[in-house]
Order: C-alpha cells, then structure tokens, then sequence
C-alpha cells in the first residue's frame, strides 16, 4: 500500500486578494482625500489676520493695563529719585555733625 498524499498547495495571500478583484470600501479613498479642494495661501493669510474678536479685544486690554502700569512705576521713580537723593544729602549732615560732635567731645582734642 502506497502512503496517502498529505501536502497542502500553498496559497499566496497576496495573489489571492487581487484575484478576487478590488473591494468596496464605505467611506472616501486616500485619492478624495488628496484631491480635496484646499483653500489658496491668501486665503490662509486672510483668515490668520482677522483672529478671534474676544482675543484682540483681550490683548488691547492688557496692552492698556501695561501702559498705565508703566506709567505709575515710572512716575513711583522719578518721583522717589528726587526724594532719594534729598535722603543722601540728609545722612550726609548727619553724618558729618556726628563726627563734629564726637571730635568736639572726645577728650584728646586740645
């Protein structure tokens, strides 16, 4: 008695798959995709130039805010750096009475 054949063909899947023809897909191909209307490069600026109304109304607020916040730090300055230099001329004084005062009441001067 002669041995049974057991091998099985091989199948390529791949052959296979493009013999039984393309399949029906439900939604767009990769080729709508690609060849969807797009809007120009000007179009794209134009869009980028108009923004969000809320947005440029917040920004013009802070810009606002930050000038007169500006405005009080530079006035807090100038007007302390008038009173600072006073100051210093205040210590000076002081200062240089102190030292008269301890020079004059020292008991080695003549």
């Amino acid at each position: 008695m002669g041995k049974r054949d057991n091998r099985v063909a091989y199948m390529n899947p791949i052959a296979m798959a493009r013999s039984r023809g393309p399949i029906q897909s439900s939604g767009p191909t990769i080729q709508d995709y690609l060849n969807r209307p797009r809007p120009t490069w000007e179009e794209q600026l134009g869009k980028k130039k108009k923004g969000s109304k809320a947005l440029a109304e917040f920004e013009e607020k802070m810009n606002e805010n930050w000038k007169k916040e500006l405005e009080k730090h530079r006035e807090k300055l100038l007007s302390g750096s008038e009173s600072s230099s006073k100051k210093r001329q205040r210590k000076k004084k002081k200062r240089r009475n102190l030292k008269k005062k301890a020079a004059s009441s020292s008991p080695d001067s003549p």
